[in-house]
């Protein structure tokens, strides 16, 4: 969890650092991080590449039982865009003891906004979600 918690205390904008969506007894937390928030040490550690217009989005699935919530790993397939441009996201799984979550690197335009957009589905789940939201980045 260290590197979640890294990525969610480095992140000084306007809008809340990390947000999250319900879907049934799922709850999935997301951000939006500028690489350059990311100390060098822990962007190379989780092969990160800094820049001034580089960010990465941060997703963790937690299922909500009896006496609080547990992370889920789940299956996830995603893409973002701009008005100039349309990526795939890859997602790569990290896992710090109990904590699982998933990141993608993407690069942006200054002050443009970047749309999301990704199906999931966490493990015990009996069906995929789709979630798609907007988040304005800057250069920092």
């Amino acid at each position: 969890m260290r590197f979640l918690i890294i990525c969610l205390a480095l992140v000084a904008s306007p809008a809340p650092a990390q947000q999250s969506e319900t879907f049934g007894p799922f709850e999935l937390h997301y951000s939006v991080v500028n690489t350059t928030f990311l100390e060098p040490d822990i962007a190379a550690t989780y092969g990160i590449t800094r820049g001034e217009k580089r960010a990465i989005l941060n997703l963790a699935a937690r299922e909500n039982v009896a006496g609080g919530s547990e992370s889920r790993t789940m299956a996830l397939k995603g893409r973002t865009w701009d008005l100039m441009q349309e990526q795939a996201l890859e997602f790569r799984e990290i896992r710090e003891g109990d904590a699982v979550y998933y990141i993608a690197e993407f690069a942006f335009i200054n002050e443009e906004w970047r749309f999301f957009e990704f199906d999931f589905r966490p493990s015990g789940a009996q069906q995929s979600y789709t979630f798609k939201f907007k988040h304005q980045l800057f250069v920092e």
